[in-house]
């Protein structure tokens, strides 16, 4: 196994996801998100940007999944059922996503066939079917999958530094937290206060990607096996 390269590859796919993810919802996404009116006809047509907003977050989809699919036969040695449960919470994350891209991309369809006559309450429905997908997804599951299951992950494996690690333990519960916040009404979704819950995660997120591209996984001793022998530890070189 050559874990140098299952590192880089990794490394890459995380970066991908803020690639991809961040201008989507904040540039592309961003005239349907503050104007469902837009179904009606009127005003600017948001197509184009919907549609570069819905292929980017499909490459998200595939990015997301692979971060934990790739490193998946290293991870499984360190802890079987962490590794399994990051795979499944980034495939619930993917779903939630694909959620959002059709409920904006059923926007723009409606809007184009001219079925939503006069009623923007039809595009203020498909635009809040988007943030309550995004909320769960990247909102909630993000912070579970990447903040406290990869986070403890790398914490108890020692493949990456344990302090670094500890910001996905600190950050992952903090997104969650408050997306259920937001969720329960406690505080207002896109707050000052949920934007400072989401900078530990942010940080752990991105400076898991650039470690791996730059540094790769740290030499690991690899825990005992079920029939208790050990397993001499591998550098991937």
């Amino acid at each position: 196994m050559d874990t140098r390269k299952i590192a880089t590859l990794t490394g890459w796919l995380m970066v991908v996801t803020f690639v991809t993810s961040i201008p989507a919802y904040f540039i592309l996404y961003a005239p349907v998100r503050d104007n469902p009116g837009l179904i009606t006809g009127s005003g600017a047509d948001p197509t184009a940007g919907v549609a570069l907003g819905a292929a980017l977050e499909l490459i998200l989809i595939i990015a997301n999944v692979g971060t934990a699919v790739v490193p998946y036969a290293l991870f499984r040695r360190y802890s079987e059922s962490l590794a399994l449960g990051y795979v499944a919470a980034r495939l619930v994350e993917g779903t939630f996503i694909a959620i959002g891209i059709v409920s904006l991309l059923t926007f723009v369809f409606m809007r184009q066939q001219g079925t939503a006559g006069t009623e923007p309450a039809l595009g203020q429905a498909f635009v809040a079917i988007y943030d309550r997908a995004f909320l769960v997804g990247p909102g909630i599951l993000a912070g579970v999958a990447n903040g406290m299951i990869l986070g403890s992950l790398m914490y108890r494996s020692g493949l990456l530094p344990r302090g670094m690690a500890m910001l996905g333990i600190i950050g992952g519960p903090l997104v969650a937290a408050s997306g259920i916040a937001v969720m329960f009404n406690v505080i207002e979704r896109g707050s000052a206060l949920q934007g400072i819950a989401t900078i530990p995660e942010f940080i752990w997120e991105l400076s898991f990607g650039i470690y791996l591209i730059v540094k790769g996984f740290k030499a690991s001793p690899i825990p005992a096996r079920a029939a208790g022998e050990p397993v001499a530890p591998e550098t991937g070189s």
